[in-house]
């Protein structure tokens, strides 16, 4: 399997269906826009892995490098899914190692994410990979 990473609109754009599959809330028109945001002000990568007719991608990962106080350098996770007729295939995976291999490169001693309660395949597979549970995680909404 390849994992490749978009730089491009046109590659941010391959990922389209894929993307918006996992978040909805997204606006299909400035959804590419804003990921090109992301990658310039706030470090975020994406890679992905293309199904086998190289049409779409058929998973992808959405990543930072980040700094706080209580956890140090760390890579955040901000998404993971694989689009729902290729699971089962290992890409989740692949992508996980993918993140775990560059932290590891660029001395992070940790990779964090937030994944929702009712996500159970997901919480089996980062249990699988090394993770653990170490927090819960807060919201609150502004109107």
């Amino acid at each position: 399997m390849e994992i490749k990473f978009a730089k491009t609109v046109g590659e941010i754009n391959f990922c389209k269906e894929v993307i918006l599959g996992f978040r909805p809330n997204l606006e299909p028109e400035t959804f590419a826009d804003q990921i090109l945001c992301m990658m310039k002000s706030e470090y975020f990568k994406l890679a992905y892995i293309p199904d086998e007719g190289g049409t779409k991608a058929a998973a992808f990962i959405g990543y930072r490098t980040l700094s706080t106080l209580r956890t140090g350098k760390m890579i955040y996770i901000d998404d993971l899914y694989t689009d729902e007729a290729h699971r089962g295939k290992g890409y989740a995976g692949a992508l996980l190692d993918l993140v775990t291999k560059e932290a590891a490169q660029i001395g992070a001693p940790s990779v964090q994410l937030d994944s929702g309660y009712m996500l159970h395949d997901a919480h089996r597979l980062y249990l699988n990979k090394g993770y653990f549970l170490a927090c819960n995680h807060f919201a609150k909404l502004i109107a």
